[in-house]
């Protein structure tokens, strides 16, 4: 491939993948290629996939598709599959998909320059070109999981975990903040075990410690908090810390004792409670958010009456729900997937819907009081904010009537809440 050759980059999925996108369209540049964020004015598009959950599959094949008929019109030369799908899928992909020219795992930004004609810059691996807001941007410290969960299939496609040093993530973290971003957004498959493999110890609390003493960092937001081992020292920096926001993501995936068990997450009922009992109290005013699987194959109707009635006497402030998806080679398939599609559904929309009485009275609970929100951008009427209690893409937002004209995309304002509905708030500037 000649040289200043456009080419354009497809992340699908989670954050994570939008981590690995930005190394790989860093290194491209180093290499004087060109990025354009349009296929259909590309030489060669690059596919980064998500192989997670079967609608993930879904999206990553028909991603694949698209770049395929554009192969065929003419319009583009070369199709690059990467990332978890061609992972874990590489030979049924070649097979399936021959127009595709060449699929890679995941983090094989190596192999991926070869190919275009290009080569590794290890020692700025650690640089991105941001393709979100650059006040605010993600730092994955770690990559794998080592954790059983039955019905995961990380393990088999991104491997154990595997912590990244700490230096280097002091580095990553100086240089997003350099560039602009205010708020630091800590993700890994599992950021309690941050340090356990080359420290000996968990390191979680060390690491955004010294992430908080970078000056032009003032929000610092920790995702993928796994409950079975969370680190005592981490509650008490997070308490502690003025610019680690109170914020935590620990996705818990269900309270039936029957259902974690099948699950193998490694906890109890009875120890989840506690240790979200123990949040609340040791963070004031801490915003959890977290996740839960309906329909999993050993969920029984009253399993899921007791999630419900969990979801209701704890009150989170944010709460996402997957419906099951049956992942080959792992654990869990064996179970097979005796809920229907139909079921499932329903009681995906039952807890949403209690989710969505909860929030609307937490949102209540907040007018009047006053905020600090960090400016995402505007739409149509109104400025996009999000407060502590917001992360970017999953939670709701701060809307600030965009008749004021001094607000500015990536500054930090103190705001009054003034009305409120199920997920949003709205706010006038102090």
């Amino acid at each position: 491939m000649k040289r200043k050759e456009k080419i354009n980059i497809v992340t699908l999925g989670c954050s994570k993948n939008t981590v690995d996108s930005e190394r790989l369209m860093n290194q491209i540049k180093l290499n004087d290629f060109r990025l354009t964020d349009s296929a259909e004015k590309a030489d060669t598009v690059i596919i980064n996939t998500c192989g997670f959950i079967e609608s993930a599959k879904e999206e990553s094949v028909n991603a694949i598709l698209e770049a395929v008929k554009l192969k065929n019109e003419g319009t583009i030369s070369k199709i690059i599959v990467a990332g978890c799908l061609s992972q874990r899928y590489k030979e049924e992909l070649q097979k399936e998909i021959p127009e595709a020219d060449v699929f890679f795992g995941t983090e094989d930004y190596e192999g991926i320059l070869k190919e275009i004609g290009g080569a590794l810059r290890y020692e700025l691996l650690g640089e991105r070109t941001m393709s979100l807001p650059s006040h605010f941007a993600y730092l994955k410290i770690s990559e794998g999981c080592d954790n059983p969960c039955s019905f995961c299939a990380i393990p088999l496609i991104r491997g154990k975990h595997k912590s990244k040093d700490m230096d280097a993530l002091i580095a990553e973290a100086g240089f997003l903040a350099k560039n602009g971003a205010k708020e630091i957004i800590i993700i890994g498959q599992d950021t309690t075990d941050y340090g356990k493999d080359i420290y000996g110890e968990r390191f979680a609390a060390k690491l955004l410690t010294k992430i908080s003493e970078i000056d032009d960092v003032k929000w610092i937001r920790l995702m993928y908090a796994y409950p079975s081992h969370f680190p005592e020292d981490l509650i008490q920096v997070i308490a502690d810390n003025p610019k680690i926001l109170k914020y935590i993501d620990i996705p818990l995936q269900h309270i039936s004792d029957y259902c974690l068990r099948s699950m193998r997450r490694g906890i109890t009922k009875h120890r989840t409670i506690e240790l979200l009992e123990t949040l609340r109290t040791k963070i004031p005013n801490l915003a959890l958010r977290t996740t839960f699987i309906v329909g999993y194959p050993s969920e029984t109707e009253r399993d899921f009456l007791e999630l419900c009635d969990f979801v209701k006497e704890f009150e989170f402030d944010r709460l996402g729900v997957f419906t099951y998806s049956p992942e080959d080679t792992t654990p869990s398939f064996i179970l097979g997937d005796p809920i229907s599609e139909k079921e499932k559904k329903d009681r995906e929309n039952h807890l949403m819907e209690i989710q969505q009485e909860i929030s609307r009275k937490k949102n209540d609970s907040l007018i009047g009081t006053e905020l600090e929100v960090l400016v995402d951008g505007k739409e149509a009427d109104y400025h996009i904010a999000r407060s502590y209690r917001d992360a970017p893409e999953v939670d709701g937002e701060v809307l600030i009537a965009a008749s004021n004209n001094k607000i500015k995309a990536g500054e930090l304002y103190r705001v009054k809440i003034t009305s409120a509905n199920e997920y949003d708030v709205f706010a006038e500037l102090i």
